[in-house]
């Protein structure tokens, strides 16, 4: 049976105070989406970082409840930071069907809907259907599926331009011990899966036009982002991310406006966890 996941559709910061964070994140030079609450169940809510063909999340705990405790267990015991990556499908029922037919084993199939304020005044719904790999495939984090069922109310055309030019994820960059079993495992998740060697660890291809999955020992993290304080990165999870620019001599100048310090890597400017709710975040010229 086909493989049904197609590459990487988002990623989500699962972080400690939401309203705080999307601040933070605004005085880089994002566009954020107006803050989406979720169900009185769920007890969250969160801002969307769109971009044409992908987008960043934060997700904060508005309400505790039942449904959030473990959440709020994994932020008491890990901090804030990159915590998932979301996957893209056609068809969430369907592809539960090709998954247990490829011997790979899935959770839970979920639908859910939130309001979205449209530019127009009105209201509208984002609605989804999510289902996540079973923590048995899983090296590390979070990864699930995500199927859009209203794309028009997610990719609004208002929300895809950034002041300091961001423009996509570029990749995905995670911490371990045994890189190559990480990538490994990461790998059977997407339907053109494989797998290279990298300095230090190991690149993993996650499909056309989607961005890889970067793991690394620690060791190697340290040296691809020089002169970053890492000590709260997971020591088996993921670090940090890394985006597109459309032009860096304006990303650099917006990311000197907010009064961050960045630091020069091999590939573009980074700012440490400590001023991205956890996560690094590099960017790059497209």
């Amino acid at each position: 049976m086909t493989h049904p996941v197609k590459g990487v559709d988002h990623v989500f910061l699962m972080v400690e105070d939401l309203d705080r964070a999307a601040e933070a994140y605004r005085r880089l030079g994002f566009t954020l989406s107006p803050k989406g609450l979720h169900s009185a169940v769920k007890g969250t809510a969160n801002y969307t970082l769109m971009f044409p063909g992908d987008y960043m999340e934060l997700l904060g705990i508005v309400t505790p409840t039942e449904g959030n405790a473990p959440r709020r267990a994994a932020l008491a015991r890990e901090g804030e930071g990159l915590r998932a990556v979301a996957c893209r499908i056609d068809d969430a029922e369907a592809a539960k069907t090709a998954l247990e037919a490829l011997g790979i084993a899935t959770g839970e199939l979920g639908h859910f809907e939130r309001p979205v304020p449209l530019p127009d005044g009105g209201t509208g719904r984002a609605a989804f259907s999510t289902m996540p790999f079973a923590d048995s495939e899983l090296p590390f984090g979070i990864v699930f599926m995500c199927q859009h069922r209203t794309r028009e109310t997610v990719w609004l055309p208002e929300l895809l331009t950034h002041p300091n030019r961001a423009c996509g994820l570029a990749e995905i960059v995670a911490q371990s011990a045994d890189p190559e079993a990480a990538a490994q495992r990461l790998a059977r998740l997407y339907a053109s899966g494989r797998v290279a060697a990298a300095a230090g660890g190991y690149r993993v291809e996650t499909g056309p036009a989607s961005a890889p999955i970067l793991c690394l020992t620690g060791a190697a993290l340290a040296e691809y982002f020089p002169g970053l304080d890492l000590s709260a990165a997971p020591a088996e999870g993921f670090a940090g991310l890394a985006l597109h620019s459309e032009d860096m001599a304006a990303t650099a100048a917006c990311l000197a406006a907010s009064e961050v310090s960045p630091v020069e890597t091999a590939r573009g400017i980074a700012l440490a966890p400590s001023d991205c709710a956890g996560a690094v975040l590099e960017f790059r010229q497209r």
